[in-house]
């Protein structure tokens, strides 16, 4: 290629300026390499400077860029206010230390007197209190009964990543509760494999390896089922208690009849809304189980086509028959399990339903139903519901706090570990 060179009057040509001398300049404009074209020739002509040239070939040997390597990097808005933030953050964490040290003996002296207030016998001596939590490695306080529920986890294929996370929390949240209930069932889950056990692996640190009464398989619910026959009728299987013992006596004495009675026992139902049988009570020596699914409802009616083909029976939790609802009747894995354990509590399927159901479902009694029972648990929903408001703002001090920390704690470590303890 020719390139002609364009002589240039010394008034005419513009003044050189070197990167290296100007870089620091933020409102400098480094000079092209291309010269004014001369207004006696119709093509512009490039003109190319044996300055430009030595010096870009000096930078590419040396390495240097036009920016000053010596500079110190300078800090964006966002980056200012996240500074800032963690300045006040340290800055106020004795305070908040003696903050929650003060909450947390308030709530125990409030907890005191209510339990002083009416655990008092004649002579003014106070029973012995329960612990505010229990201990770990423990089934619970709870009676254990012979009912198992199992939780399907055959759908990973079907579900997203943060799906899978929520199923995870939602199985962490059924230990919990399932300990905590006054009436215990037997948990297992099936199908465990997959990215479900690189979780409870990985994140949560193989933490379940430790829960009692919950055991997990890799064979499908089918299998576990009938597993399940096995460590119900094992000496530590449970008792008939709760809401169970009625319907044991009845037939004991008669009343269904001891044919029917037996015929009736140790059934398995996989739990599912499509379903045209309802579930009116639980069995003893019976196995229930639950789909392990959270796919916003985007596959309606694989539960129960998965039960119907492996020749399960299939029932519905009775929510028509005793609610009014204004969203859809389907509910997450942990929220039914927690209805079936306030069932054996209470033999009542629609004080279990308003214990459990978020108000946000606009859940209400039918008619025939007691007013004063639903306006009752209205104020117990909003009572618990301050008081897990609370506890959040507790647990996102915390969290936040372990997050300045040198090792950094996951946020789904911490929800599940607020899950275990309560």
């Amino acid at each position: 290629m020719i390139f002609k060179i364009v002589v240039m009057e010394s008034e005419e040509r513009p003044a050189k300026v070197r990167k290296l001398e100007h870089a620091d300049d933020e409102h400098s404009i480094p000079a092209a390499n291309v010269a004014p074209t001369s207004t006696t020739s119709d093509v512009p002509v490039p003109v190319i400077s044996e300055n430009a040239e030595s010096e870009e070939s000096d930078n590419a040997a040396t390495g240097t860029t036009a920016e000053n390597d010596d500079a110190a990097p300078k800090l964006s808005k966002n980056q200012l206010k996240k500074q800032r933030r963690h300045e006040r953050w340290e800055a106020g964490r004795e305070d908040r230390k003696l903050k929650r040290k003060e909450k947390i003996k308030e709530k125990k002296e409030r907890r005191r007197e209510a339990w002083k207030s009416g655990n008092t016998d004649e002579n003014g001596n106070v029973a012995r209190p329960p612990p505010a939590r229990l201990p770990r490695r423990t089934a619970g306080l709870g009676t254990q009964v012979p009912v198992t529920i199992i939780f399907d986890c055959d759908f990973e294929d079907l579900m997203f990543d943060h799906e899978l996370k929520s199923l995870g929390l939602q199985i962490t949240r059924c230990y919990s509760d399932n300990r905590k209930a006054k009436f215990r069932a037997h948990l297992a889950l099936s199908s465990f494999g997959g990215k479900m056990k690189e979780r409870f692996d990985g994140i949560l640190a193989q933490q379940y390896t430790s829960w009692k009464g919950f055991r997990f398989f890799e064979e499908d619910f089918v299998d576990v089922a009938q597993k399940s026959k096995e460590w119900m009728a094992d000496a530590k299987g449970g008792e008939v208690a709760g809401a169970l013992k009625p319907l044991e006596e009845n037939k004991t004495s008669g009343e269904q009849g001891n044919t029917e009675g037996t015929a009736e026992e140790g059934e398995i139902v996989y739990l599912s809304a499509e379903s045209d049988n309802v579930l009116t009570h639980l069995k003893p020596n019976s196995t229930y189980i639950i789909g392990g699914l959270v796919d916003k409802n985007r596959h309606k009616g694989i539960c129960h086509k998965r039960a119907v083909s492996r020749g399960i029976k299939t029932a519905k939790l009775p929510i028509g028959e005793f609610l009014e609802m204004n969203s859809r009747q389907v509910l997450v894995t942990n929220h039914v399990l927690e209805i079936m354990l306030k069932w054996l509590e209470f033999g009542d399927w629609g004080k279990a339903f308003m214990d459990v159901i978020p108000k946000r479902k606009g859940g209400r009694l039918k008619e025939g139903g007691d007013d004063e029972d639903a306006d009752t648990y209205e104020a117990d929903d909003k009572e618990r519901l301050d008081q897990d408001m609370e506890d959040a703002k507790q647990e996102a001090e915390d969290a936040s706090a372990e997050a300045t920390a040198d090792v950094p704690a996951s946020a789904e470590v911490v929800e599940a570990e607020k899950a275990i303890a309560d």
